[in-house]
């Protein structure tokens, strides 16, 4: 069944209201059965992009997660991009930033990590940290936090004028559905990693959390690296929204395979000749 997710793209210059869009995504008439055979479908049609990306070695993708957390950004990445081949995909994780990263500005960690020429890079978290939990917590003056939406979408800019595609994605989720996950999380042992009592603290920064994210994406959703706003407390549905827009840009990227010198009937005289030795 053909679904639209372009409509999930925050268009540049068009602000939209986080508490309008649906983190259920009823607007989309699918079940999760017939979800699973269109995934499984996207994941194999990705592994096969990404080869081709790789063997081209001309341009990369660096996807941004960002959420609440509990949005399921762990989840994401084991479903829809743990299948890929780990040669030319792999995550980048941000945390709390080291003394070293502390003492440069904000992006000189990130910079580091972006994708070579035919990688796929994931961010778990990311730059934009630093208009989110910088912002919600008063750990930069008012003034200064305004500059960096420019200095972000400069950054950005920069990397798409050297062959870089950039795809973010926020995971929408409900406050419910938060709630909900932390419960899993308690009632799972090996889980219990990932809950600390200062989740709650967080939580009831909610509203100053959804007005950093807004913020987030209609100030920096450009047509050379847009924001998709995926409604999120349905897990099968933000991993077949998210592998359907990655299927259908890489699509778009005009990926060719090398052409190689070799002489591919004479390496298929050795192959036979090498067959018949061994028979």
């Amino acid at each position: 069944m053909a679904q639209d997710f372009d409509k999930l793209k925050v268009k540049s210059g068009k602000e939209i209201k986080l508490s309008n869009i649906d983190t259920e995504a009823k607007e989309f008439k699918l079940s999760k059965e017939e979800a699973a055979p269109i995934l499984e479908k996207n994941i194999e049609k990705l592994k096969e992009l990404q080869e081709k990306l790789y063997a081209e070695h001309k341009q990369s993708i660096l996807v941004v997660l960002q959420a609440i957390d509990g949005g399921g950004k762990d989840g994401t990445i084991e479903h829809v991009f743990g299948p890929l081949n780990s040669a030319g995909c792999r995550v980048a994780s941000f945390k709390v930033p080291t003394p070293i990263e502390a003492d440069h500005d904000f992006l000189w960690r990130v910079h580091a990590q972006t994708p070579a020429k035919g990688e796929i890079v994931v961010f778990n978290r990311s730059h934009y940290e630093q208009v989110l939990v910088v912002r919600v917590h008063d750990l930069e003056t008012k003034e200064i936090n305004k500059t960096r939406y420019d200095q972000i979408n400069d950054f950005e800019k920069l990397l798409a004028s050297n062959n870089t595609h950039i795809l973010k994605f926020f995971l929408h989720i409900s406050k419910d559905t938060q709630l909900q996950r932390f419960k899993d999380r308690i009632d799972d042992p090996l889980k219990h990693w990932k809950v600390a009592a200062g989740d709650f603290k967080e939580r009831a920064l909610w509203d100053d959390y959804m007005a950093a994210f807004e913020d987030m994406v209609n100030k920096c959703s450009k047509e050379n690296a847009p924001w998709f706003v995926i409604p999120a407390d349905k897990k099968w549905f933000r991993d077949l929204a998210i592998s359907q827009i990655l299927v259908d840009y890489m699509e778009g990227m005009n990926i060719q395979l090398p052409q190689t010198d070799e002489d591919i009937e004479a390496i298929k005289k050795l192959y036979e000749a090498e067959c018949k030795v061994l028979s």
